[in-house]
């Protein structure tokens, strides 16, 4: 019975938190600038691929960090890097997880890690950017770029921090990382989506 009383109220103190409907900055340059780390529970990749033709395959990586330095006057000044654990990578079906994490394609007992560093930042219109950066997977650097776009900014309504949210997305050839299992059965062309939340260090 006590337990039920405590899960009701916090219950009701998270639905009091979102009925306050607070207010979000949707301009970038308005954002604060400082140092944000990623929200590890609100902060993945979805990746996707062609299935011989038959189907799109989806799954994701949700062991993602990263730290963001944003300077929001200066948009080419900020600095973002993150880092993957190629362990977490999920189709939801455990025969296939499995291999995917052999040496056919993520070979996570070697690779454990992927990452990626920014290395340029360029505004392309009032709430996107290109972010060129360098993506180390399956020990091999190449350069990428993802088009990310600004959501909005502002206290979250429940844990009370200054947090900022962004989408993302960039296509890149596995093969060029040195996967090439299956090919060209199995796509080459490999699409990641991004979605961020990003708290402000108090």
């Amino acid at each position: 019975m006590q337990r039920s009383l405590a899960f009701l109220a916090a219950l009701s103190l998270c639905s009091s938190a979102y009925a306050q409907a607070p207010e979000f900055v949707r301009e970038p340059a308005k954002v604060k600038a400082g140092t944000y780390e990623l929200d590890a529970s609100h902060g993945k990749i979805t990746w996707s691929l062609s299935h011989m033709g038959f189907s799109t395959y989806v799954g994701q990586f949700t062991g993602v960090a990263a730290t963001l330095t944003l300077n929001p006057a200066e948009p080419a000044a900020s600095r973002l890097e993150a880092s993957v654990k190629t362990e977490s990578v999920s189709s939801l079906h455990p025969k296939l997880d499995a291999h995917l994490k052999n040496a056919d394609f993520f070979d996570v007992a070697k690779y454990p890690t992927a990452a990626f560093k920014a290395t340029r930042v360029t505004m392309v219109d009032a709430d996107s950017a290109d972010i060129a950066g360098d993506l180390t997977l399956l020990g091999v650097t190449r350069p990428i770029v993802i088009r990310a776009d600004f959501n909005q900014a502002g206290v979250h309504p429940v844990d009370k921090m200054y947090t900022i949210g962004f989408d993302g997305k960039t296509v890149i050839k596995r093969s060029e990382f040195g996967m090439k299992f299956a090919l060209p059965m199995i796509g080459d062309d490999v699409t990641l989506h991004l979605e961020a939340e990003f708290k402000l260090r108090q």
